[in-house]
């Protein structure tokens, strides 16, 4: 345990408004209804938050497609990242806008609306096939409806809903099969007479195989939540560490042809240094490990803990080695938009301290969901 007394002066200090409301909110619990009030406000007022807002449209759907194209044959289809479906979905979601605000609930419904869907992804050709295969991979999360479910389940709305309920179990499903591998040779298939020329293992479209949505889905949700479910959920991640190798590959066979397999865990997940960034959801994926309520049973996740609270020991504020020359391509400086290939970024001003502000309230926000 360590005293976040230093950490949370220093956010109360520097950090902006969606730093500072969520500390208060999620992890203070201080907040009077004005103060609250306030600053969403103040949230609603930030120039993410407004080109969201500028994104929806009529039917309740914000921006175009889902994880989709940013241009199709020369048309620019995105003028900024937030015009898509995921990203729009992932600033509310981060910013901890209400589950009843109007923009949410509104995006839900089409998000349910099977007539809205169909137009939404009908918007460009490649797009069509997308919708109207929708289901298919959703064992593994490598689908859109996998997709829309997790992002309904980040806007709050994942215990509500029959078929979202029915997802976690499938998702849980993931790891049940992640547990009964030896290597991810048990968890794949290979053909050993294909010459393709990146012949690596794959799974298919009928295939059980946990990846960060399906692993998002459970951080976001609580009905699947029993003391059996959250250690059977503990134990595949320390498996999946043991069994895993970093150079592993995989892919995701549908209809005879191979695709990336959608951030499938078939490699080891690193636990949390200041000198090193292990990859672009580096932060991410420990957060959402940590929200599933798996706590310091989970190897990576007790590590993890152990080199924030030394980090944070001198003066409460996280900091990076930046000079490493590997770091300096993941630096969270560069990062404008939460995309699904960034770690989350919530400091909306360009100061001095913006960075180790977000990294700071990360450290809060990981110890305080472990228990310090």
């Amino acid at each position: 345990m360590i005293n976040l007394d230093k950490s949370i002066d220093f956010l109360l200090e520097k950090a902006g408004p969606v730093i500072q409301y969520r500390l208060r909110k999620e992890i203070l619990h201080d907040l009077t209804p004005a103060e609250e009030e306030d600053y969403l406000a103040r949230i609603y007022g930030t120039p993410f938050f407004k080109l969201v807002q500028s994104y929806a449209k009529p039917n309740g759907y914000i921006g175009s497609g889902m994880h989709s194209w940013d241009n199709w044959r020369g048309e620019v289809l995105h003028e900024t990242p937030l015009q898509d479906g995921e990203t729009a979905a992932r600033l509310l979601s981060y910013y901890a806008v209400p589950k009843a605000h109007p923009l949410i609930t509104n995006y839900v419904a089409a998000m349910r609306d099977e007539a809205i869907l169909q137009e939404e992804f009908s918007y460009i050709p490649p797009e069509i096939p997308r919708y109207n295969n929708r289901y298919v991979g959703l064992n593994s999360g490598n689908c859109l409806m996998g997709l829309m479910f997790t992002m309904q389940a980040m806007l709050g709305y994942g215990d509500d809903y029959d078929d979202l309920r029915a997802y976690q179990q499938t998702c849980l499903k993931g790891f049940v099969q992640l547990l009964e591998c030896a290597s991810l040779d048990d968890c794949s298939h290979f053909d050993t007479h294909s010459k393709r020329k990146n012949n690596y293992p794959y799974i298919t479209s009928e295939d059980y195989f946990p990846n960060v949505y399906t692993l998002a889905m459970l951080a976001y949700t609580q009905s699947w939540r029993t003391p059996e479910t959250v250690q059977m959920l503990s134990s595949a991640l320390n498996h999946l560490n043991a069994i895993m190798k970093p150079d592993n590959d995989l892919q995701f066979k549908i209809d005879g042809k191979f695709y990336g397999p959608l951030w499938a865990l078939c490699r080891p997940i690193r636990a949390f240094r200041t000198d090193l960034i292990d990859g672009i959801l580096y932060r991410r994926i420990l957060t959402e490990i940590a929200m599933t309520g798996v706590g310091e049973s989970v190897d990576i996740l007790r590590e993890s803990a152990e080199n924030v609270r030394e980090a944070l020991r001198s003066d409460g504020i996280l900091r990076m080695d930046w000079h490493v020359p590997h770091n300096k391509g993941y630096s969270p400086k560069k990062l404008q938009y939460p995309t699904a290939y960034v770690d989350v970024k919530l400091e909306t001003g360009k100061t001095n301290t913006a960075v180790e502000c977000d990294l700071t309230f990360w450290a809060v926000q990981f110890l305080s969901l472990l228990g310090d």
